[in-house]
């Protein structure tokens, strides 16, 4: 019983099964980065133009560029929510992959290990070409904003770990819905990704500086518009301890339903 909640010790043993869903990925590459990247893509065109010509600027930037930063974050956060939770879920309960990982000399931190990182390089994917973009359309000019893409993979490690906590205590594919619209839409609307939070009337603004979603875009935003993010130890802090909590929560709620 002790042992179910020892956080485990660092190894290598993810690697084959992070290898294993990149060779199945290969086969579905070009509809999977068409599936994660058109919405984004839509929406910062779509609504930067629109709302831009609108707007004055925002927080000393064209609204463009603000909203740039912000979809970057949500594009990543919701790459690595549907990996960790929609596709995680399927090798777990539908195709039964985690069970057959198991009868090799793996165990199941082995597996949830290779899915967080898997799920976190996904999102790190999505959200380097959002970024590729941002740049070549000229919205981020600044040699600063190639720090947003370590931090893109950080948030992808956050909300991987708490969809892979989602996915364990998932018995069905209807649960994620709950999380989807309760959880990830509002975080979405009240994190200052598509105005500042500071807007809002409390206490959103205080329920939004505990989200993750929120301290990624209080980095990313700074980095595309050139500039140094205020408090960003603060800010990169907090996604640390989403992403190690989150994999410490999956890791033993992964114990105890595969010890049944």
């Amino acid at each position: 019983m002790a042992r179910t909640y020892v956080f485990p010790a660092p190894s290598l043993r993810w690697v084959p099964v992070w290898r294993r869903n990149l060779l199945v990925w290969r086969k579905l590459v070009a509809a999977s980065i068409l599936g994660n990247l058109a919405d984004p893509l839509i929406m910062l065109f779509g609504l930067g133009y629109g709302l831009g010509a609108l707007l004055p600027s925002i927080e000393g930037m064209p609204y463009i560029v603000f909203f740039a930063a912000g979809s970057l974050c949500t594009a990543t956060m919701f790459t690595a929510s549907f990996e960790s939770m929609f596709s995680a879920f399927s090798r777990m309960h539908g195709q039964k992959t985690w069970d057959a990982i198991l009868y090799a000399p793996l165990t199941v931190d082995d597996v949830v290990a290779g899915e967080l990182v898997w799920s976190a390089c996904k999102a790190w994917l999505t959200g380097s070409t959002i970024l590729a973009v941002i740049v070549v359309f000229g919205f981020g000019k600044s040699p600063l904003a190639a720090l947003a893409l370590p931090v893109a993979f950080l948030i992808g490690l956050a909300f991987s770990s708490i969809g892979l906590v989602m996915t364990v205590l998932a018995r069905g594919w209807d649960f994620f819905s709950f999380y989807m619209t309760l959880v990830l839409t509002p975080m979405m609307m009240i994190s200052g990704v598509f105005f500042p939070a500071a807007q809002l009337p409390e206490p959103l603004p205080s329920v939004a500086k505990a989200l993750p979603l929120y301290h990624g875009v209080q980095i990313v935003r700074p980095l595309v518009a050139g500039e140094w993010p205020p408090d960003v130890a603060l800010h990169l802090a907090v996604l640390i301890v989403y992403a190690l909590a989150g994999y410490w929560i999956a890791i033993v709620l992964a114990r105890k339903r595969f010890s049944t």
